[in-house]
């Protein structure tokens, strides 16, 4: 059974106003336990009005989503348990950090359920841990008083206190140097493979995708324009520059010296596939 299902949803933001606009229209998708899917499009495109009906934050104008089988409009107040499975990562998330400490922001979620002082405490640290930082050495310190990329992995953290079994993050680099980008992505990665749950990532960044998911959804005019693994989504590179995407840089650099009369594969996606490819091409070379 899929953890999450959309069937023929759509959804219409100011619905039955002279200002009524579709912002998805009729999306059908199956979301399985363990995958890490990357969520592509062009703004507007559907992608974050998508990810806030998964947990509930909005409910369709038409159609249902499930999760684990049962239609999440028809729980009433219940909703709050998926809210906490389905955790929701929105952009800037610093933006809502508000306790004194990292620790005392970490255990908000985990407090509101009613949880033993001893569980709490052990969920925060563990927390706090999987999104690098120390329990000892950072817990007590501001949240206001350390860097964005730091901020970005508390806020992350906060959800994941929650122990949910999918963690979606809406442009998690958004606005950050490349030394924050590049942590935040390392952490998620490690995340993914340490708690094993399942995670969808909102991206502009076909770099970032391409390293990531192992499945991309693409979203075009609020509908599922293509739905497949990240090297089949990437070949169609025309299709992609033409709705304001396109292809990792990597996979463009590929072609070009395809184009050139190299005799290289172009199906790389990520800069280690494309180092390896080139490093064998010449090792062939110097064997000729």
């Amino acid at each position: 059974m899929a953890i999450i299902e959309a069937k023929n949803v759509s959804y219409i933001y100011g619905e039955d106003t002279t200002f009524a606009k579709k912002a998805l229209d009729n999306v059908n998708l199956k979301i399985e336990e363990g995958e890490f899917i990357g969520l592509i499009g062009h703004t507007g495109s559907g992608k974050s009005t998508l990810v806030q009906h998964l947990n509930g934050l909005l409910k369709p104008s038409e159609g249902a989503i499930y999760i684990e089988g049962e239609d999440i409009s028809k729980l009433g107040s219940k909703i709050k348990k998926v809210r906490q499975e389905i955790g929701l990562v929105f952009q800037y998330p610093e933006y809502q950090l508000f306790e004194e400490t990292i620790i005392k922001d970490v255990s908000y979620g985990p407090q509101n359920l009613g949880l033993s002082k001893e569980e709490i405490d052990e969920r925060v640290r563990d927390a706090i841990e999987t999104v690098g930082l120390s329990y000892e050495k950072d817990g007590n310190k501001s949240p206001f008083e350390i860097s964005g990329g730091q901020k970005r992995r508390v806020a992350i953290a906060g959800i994941l206190a929650m122990e949910p079994k999918v963690l979606i993050l809406d442009e998690p680099t958004a606005g950050l140097d490349p030394a924050g980008r590049d942590e935040i992505l390392r952490e998620i990665h490690e995340i993914y493979g340490k708690k094993k749950i399942t995670i969808i990532i909102v991206s502009h960044s076909m770099e970032d995708i391409a390293s990531l998911a192992n499945r991309i959804i693409v979203m075009k005019d609020g509908k599922v324009y293509m739905d497949d693994k990240p090297r089949e989504i990437f070949k169609h590179k025309e299709e992609l520059e033409e709705i304001g995407l396109g292809v990792p840089q990597v996979t463009s650099f590929m072609r070009k010296l395809k184009e050139k009369g190299l005799d290289v594969d172009t199906s790389a996606i990520t800069v280690a596939e494309a180092k390896n490819i080139l490093t064998d091409l010449l090792r062939g070379k110097d064997n000729v």
